[in-house]
C-alpha cells in the first residue's frame, strides 16, 4: 500500500505524514522513504500528550536537522498545535533533500531511523503505554477468551439498542400520531389530507421512529472504534477467517456492514488478493446492515413482547443478535462455496500495527452518530416520500368504476344496521383489496405464498428493494389507508391483520420469522448492487448476488415457515 502511494503523488503537492510519536520507529519508516523520492513533506508528531505523560521529550529542532524537512508537534484530540502546523503549510519552501544517499534495504533504514530517535528522545521510546496495551491485548485477543469477550460485547450491544431506545420511540411515535391529527384538523378532509397523513406521515413515521436505535449503533460501533478495539477483532477474526478464503483484511469491510454494505465494499480495495477482495464482496451483504433495523424491530416486536426475558435478559435482544450471527454464519458459508468456485493461486499476509488503547473522545463520537444518522434520515428519507406518494395513489385508487360499486355496495338496505365507523372500515379495506396496489400484490402472491406472506408483502417486498428500511414505510402507508382516526401505530395494525383464508392473526410465529430470515439473506438494496458492478466492472457478479442471496433467502424462509407452521 505504501508504495503504491508515493507513485501516485504528484511534483506540486505537499506530503503531511502523522506519526504517533509513541511509536515513532515504524510511523518514520515510510516517511523517510517519501523524503528519499525527493517529495516536499511535513512530519506531524501527534499524541505528545502521552509523550509528556509518560516524563519524556523530543528534541523538535534536532529532529528537523536530522531529517531536513519541518517537524509540528500536536495533540488531534484537543487540536493543539494545528494552527502551526496550517503556518508551516501556508509559509512551505521546498528544497529537494533525501534521508540517504544510498539505497537502503529495510533493515538498514530502521537501523538509521534508530540512530535519529535515540539522539532526538530523551529517556528512551516510549513504552509505558505500548507495555499497558501489550497487557490488555492478552487478554482481548486471547485465542479463546478474545472470542467470548467480542461475542458478549455484541450481547451488551444489542440488549442495550433495545433496552435504551424504548422510551424515545415511543415519544417518536406519539409526536407523528399527534402531528397527523393536527394536520387532518387543519386542512379540509379530501385528498390532499389524507396524502399528507397517510401517504407522506405514515411512511415516514414508519422510519424516524426507529433513529434512536440507529444512533446507539453507530454509537457502538464508533466506541469500539475510537478505543482501538476494533483493530483487534481484525486481528482474532483472522484466524477464523483464513480458512473460508478470507484474511484479516476482510473482517474491516465484513464489520462495516453492520452500518452500510456501500462503503464496505469500496472498502475492500484494501485486500491485494484478487480473490479474497472478491469473496469479500460477494459475502458482505450478507451481514445485517443498519437498514434492516427497522424490519428487524417491527417484526420482532410483532411476536415476542417487550417484557419477555430470558432471566434478566431482553429476550428481544437475544434474538436480534441471533439474526446478526446468523448473517455471519451465512456470510462464512457463502465465502466457503465461493472459495472452492474461484481459482487463484496467491497468497496473502496480514500485517496490521495494533494502535494502543485510548478512551474515546466523545464530542468525536457524537459528531460521528449526527453524520450517520443524517445521511440514514436523508437518503432513505428521500426514497421513503417518492415510494410512499406513489404506493398511497396507487392503494387509493382502482380501475374503472370499482370504488363507486364498493360505495353503492354498502350504501344499499343490507348494511343500513351496522354503524357508520363498521361500514366505513369495511369499505376501505375493501377499497385496498380492489385498489391498483393490490392488483400488484396479488400478480406475485401464488409465489411468495408458500413461505407464508400475503399480497401486502408482497407490494414491501417489491419496494424495498430501493432500500430495505423501506419495508416499513411501504407496510405503515399499505395499513393506513382508510385509517381515518390515524390513531395506531403500525405494529399494532400489523397485529390487528388477520389471514382471509383461516381468520387468525397474519403475522404468526411462522409468517414473521419467514419474513425476518427473507431479509436477513436477500439482496434488497440497488445502491448496493450498483457498487458492486462498479467495483468488479462487470454485470455478473451483481447479477449472481442477487440470484444467489434471492435463492438462499427463498429456501431459508421456507423451510422456517414449514417448522413453525
Amino acid at each position: 500500500m505504501a508504495a503504491n502511494t508515493i507513485k501516485n503523488i504528484n511534483d506540486d503537492e505537499l506530503i503531511i505524514v502523522v506519526a504517533d510519536v509513541t511509536n515513532l520507529k515504524r510511523n518514520l519508516f515510510l516517511c523517510t522513504q517519501i523524503i528519499d523520492l525527493g517529495k516536499p513533506v511535513v512530519l506531524v508528531l501527534n499524541m505528545m500528550d502521552l509523550l509528556q505523560k509518560s516524563n519524556q521529550c523530543i528534541d523538535l529542532d534536532k529532529i528537523s536537522v536530522l531529517l531536513q524537512i519541518p517537524v509540528v508537534p500536536v495533540n488531534a484530540r484537543i487540536k493543539k498545535g494545528i494552527n502551526e502546523l496550517k503556518e508551516i503549510v501556508a509559509n512551505y519552501q521546498f528544497k529537494k533533500v533525501s534521508f540517504s544517499s544510498d539505497k537502503l534495504t529495510p533493515s538498514e533504514r530502521y537501523e538509521k531511523i534508530t540512530t535519529v530517535i535515540s539522539a532526538c528522545l530523551q529517556g528512551g521510546e516510549a513504552n509505558r503505554w505500548i507495555d499497558r496495551t501489550k497487557k490488555i491485548d492478552n487478554i482481548l485477543t486471547h485465542k479463546f477468551y478474545g472470542y467470548l469477550i467480542f461475542l458478549s460485547i455484541l450481547f451488551v450491544i444489542f440488549q442495550a439498542i433495545f433496552s435504551w431506545s424504548a422510551y424515545p420511540m415511543e415519544l417518536i411515535e406519539e409526536g407523528f400520531s399527534m402531528l397527523g391529527g393536527l394536520v387532518e384538523s387543519w386542512l379540509p378532509k379530501g385528498v390532499l389530507s389524507d396524502l399528507i397523513v397517510n401517504g407522506i406521515l405514515a411512511g415516514l413515521s414508519g422510519i424516524v421512529i426507529f433513529v434512536p436505535q440507529i444512533a446507539l449503533l453507530f454509537a457502538f460501533i464508533t466506541i469500539l472504534e475510537d478505543t482501538g478495539y476494533m483493530s483487534r477483532v481484525s486481528f482474532l477474526m483472522d484466524r477464523l477467517l483464513r480458512p473460508f478464503g478470507l484474511n484479516g483484511k476482510s473482517i474491516i469491510p465484513l464489520i462495516s456492514s453492520i452500518a452500510c454494505a456501500v462503503p464496505a465494499i469500496m472498502s475492500t480495495r484494501s485486500i491485494n488478493n484478487l480473490k479474497e477482495r472478491l469473496i469479500t464482496i460477494m459475502v458482505a451483504p450478507l451481514i445485517s446492515c443498519s437498514a434492516r433495523i427497522p424490519v428487524y424491530t417491527l417484526l420482532i416486536a410483532l411476536v415476542i413482547p417487550a417484557e419477555q426475558q430470558v432471566g434478566i435478559f431482553n429476550l428481544q435482544g437475544i434474538v436480534m443478535m441471533g439474526l446478526y450471527l446468523i448473517g455471519f454464519l451465512a456470510a462464512l458459508f457463502a465465502a466457503l462455496v465461493f472459495k472452492w468456485i474461484l481459482k487463484s493461486k496467491g497468497k496473502t499476509n496480514f500485517i496490521m500495527e495494533m494502535p494502543i488503547y485510548r478512551l474515546p473522545k466523545w464530542s468525536n463520537i457524537g459528531f460521528s452518530v449526527y453524520n450517520k444518522v443524517k445521511v440514514f434520515l436523508f437518503e432513505a428519507g428521500k426514497i421513503i416520500i417518492a415510494i410512499s406518494i406513489v404506493l398511497w395513489g396507487l392503494s387509493s385508487y382502482g380501475p374503472g368504476n370499482t370504488f363507486e360499486k364498493i360505495e353503492e355496495k354498502y350504501a344499499s338496505p343490507a348494511y343500513e344496521n351496522e354503524s357508520e365507523n363498521e361500514i366505513n372500515n369495511l369499505i376501505a379495506s375493501e377499497k385496498l383489496e380492489a385498489s391498483y396496489a393490490a392488483y400488484l400484490g396479488k400478480t406475485i402472491e401464488p409465489l411468495i405464498k408458500p413461505i407464508g406472506f400475503d399480497w401486502k408483502i408482497g407490494i414491501s417486498l417489491v419496494t424495498s428493494f430501493a432500500a430495505r428500511e423501506v419495508f416499513v414505510g411501504t407496510m405503515a402507508t399499505l395499513y393506513s389507508v382508510g385509517d381515518e382516526d390515524n390513531t395506531t401505530s403500525i405494529r399494532e395494525k400489523m397485529l390487528q391483520a388477520k389471514n382471509p383464508e383461516t381468520g387468525d392473526r397474519l403475522y404468526n410465529r411462522a409468517t414473521t420469522f419467514s419474513l425476518l430470515i427473507f431479509y436477513a439473506f436477500a439482496m434488497q438494496c440497488m445502491a448496493t448492487l450498483a457498487v458492486v458492478y462498479r467495483e468488479t466492472k462487470s454485470y455478473k457478479w451483481p447479477i449472481i448476488q442477487v440470484v444467489y442471496m434471492g435463492a438462499l433467502a427463498y429456501v431459508s424462509s421456507w423451510i422456517v415457515y414449514t417448522i413453525f407452521s
